[in-house]
């Protein structure tokens, strides 16, 4: 599983000043600290930067390649010369660990990104969304990935490993009927080809919108989820030690807690197509009950509130 650490985005405010200010520290040690604490690439969403775009980003590589070196860098922005110019840093300090984020079935984007991303052997995260939009459906999702962004990334010489399609993470506060689709999606993507496609998904959008306190439960047992039908890579919160805990639950099978033995039975009733079942949480449990609480709410069966934790 690559964890892709998500924390050097533009919306966040701390970080839009710091790119203004061009504070090089700052971004020195949050990619540090985004590394130490477990991510395996960094993704740097700069926003569109629609004049200074290749100037910033190629500023920011610099202040980033200080502090974790040749670790992989998610070039995240709709400014297609702000990615070149990420990707023309790295090949120029002979670093080729590139991540284009994103294309998607657009025709204009479709066009460009991924001769962009052959060009300079990176690797492309491709969204399954066209000019309509997202759909909600699985079945949409994964025609999207089968009839156009897969061919495109062979047409221009993409090998398979270096793709990796994004069914599209949407929040349960809003769009909460899309929430169990991208499950079903992925695992229709990991059984439509051999060898299937890498896939990927923006976890952390699954909570947008939602309570801050809230969030972090709802990320991780989407986590588990997920990697129940076959996630490879996901942006995520590297700084949310619960999630790094759900993964290594799953990951090492350890059901020496309570909790932990609850994410296996979730995470394999998944897997297995079913649902995991009123007995196999202790809802004497506080823990145990906001997890079943919140499975019912990623599986669009109980409506989405702020407060479903509470009822």
């Amino acid at each position: 599983m690559l964890l892709i650490g998500e924390s050097i985005h533009i919306i966040a405010p701390k970080v839009k000043e710091a790119l203004a200010a061009r504070d090089g520290a700052f971004f020195v040690e949050l990619a540090r600290k985004q590394k130490e604490a477990g991510a395996g690439a960094l993704d740097l969403n700069i926003g569109p930067q629609k004049k200074a775009g290749p100037e910033v980003m190629d500023w920011l590589v610099d202040c980033v390649q200080e502090a974790v070196g040749d670790m992989t860098l998610s070039f995240d922005t709709t400014n297609l010369a702000a990615i070149e110019a990420g990707l023309k840093k790295i090949a120029k300090n002979g670093r080729a660990n590139a991540i284009v984020n994103s294309t998607s079935a657009e025709a204009e984007r479709l066009a460009a990104v991924p001769l962009l991303a052959a060009q300079y052997g990176a690797k492309l995260i491709a969204l399954t969304m066209a000019k309509e939009g997202i759909p909600v459906n699985a079945d949409a999702r994964v025609g999207i990935a089968m009839e156009t962004l897969i061919p495109r990334a062979q047409e221009v010489g993409i090998p398979m490993e270096n793709l990796l399609i994004d069914p599209l993470v949407l929040t349960v506060s809003g769009c909460q009927e899309y929430v169990p689709q991208c499950i079903e999606a992925v695992r229709m993507l990991k059984m439509v080809a051999d060898p299937p496609p890498l896939v990927n998904a923006g976890l952390s959008n699954v909570s947008n919108a939602v309570p801050t306190p809230m969030r972090p439960l709802l990320n991780r047992i989407y986590m588990v989820m997920l990697m129940a039908v076959g996630l490879d890579a996901a942006i995520v919160d590297p700084f949310d030690d619960d999630l790094r805990e759900a993964i290594r639950i799953v990951q090492t099978r350890d059901a020496s807690t309570p909790l932990g033995g609850l994410y296996l039975k979730l995470h394999d009733a998944v897997a297995a197509g079913s649902e995991l079942e009123p007995s196999d949480a202790d809802m004497t449990d506080p823990r145990q009950a906001d997890v079943w609480k919140t499975v019912q709410i990623l599986l669009n069966k109980v409506i989405y509130t702020d407060s479903y934790l509470r009822l």
